[in-house]
């Protein structure tokens, strides 16, 4: 069982920073795919970011590439977003996730329903 606990969210303003951390407990990180998604009131749970435990692979949402990098501090077995150029449009419970469960990664880094663990989310507010 693992047990994921997000942080780092806030009020910020556009144009700012943000790094998101997901701590993990229960079992290492280091053999897990982990991922980061977002969800809006009224609207569909979006893909955000993903990392593979393998090869350290990483995959964005086309609206957060060139803007948003995840990554992975296994010996502090925690996953980092760290949030940069933010806008509006990235107001959003954030949430971490993890473990595909044997799936293969590259086929299903961006589907929520393919994790199997997932924290409690941390809200994220930009202002214009």
């Amino acid at each position: 069982q693992v047990q994921l606990e997000e942080s780092g969210g806030g009020l910020v303003q556009a144009g700012d920073s943000l790094r998101l951390s997901c701590a993990a407990s229960g079992r290492t990180l280091s053999t897990v795919d982990m991922a980061w998604f977002r969800h809006c009131p009224g609207q569909e749970r979006e893909f955000v970011s993903a990392i593979s435990w393998s090869d350290g692979s990483t995959y964005y949402a086309n609206s957060v590439k060139g803007r948003f990098t995840i990554s992975k501090d296994n010996a502090k077995n925690t996953v980092y977003l760290q949030m940069n150029s933010l806008k509006p449009e990235d107001t959003a419970v954030y949430y971490c996730a993890g473990d595909l469960r044997g799936a293969y990664f590259h086929h299903n880094y961006n589907k929520g329903s393919a994790y199997n663990y997932w924290g409690q989310g941390t809200q994220v507010t930009v202002s214009s």
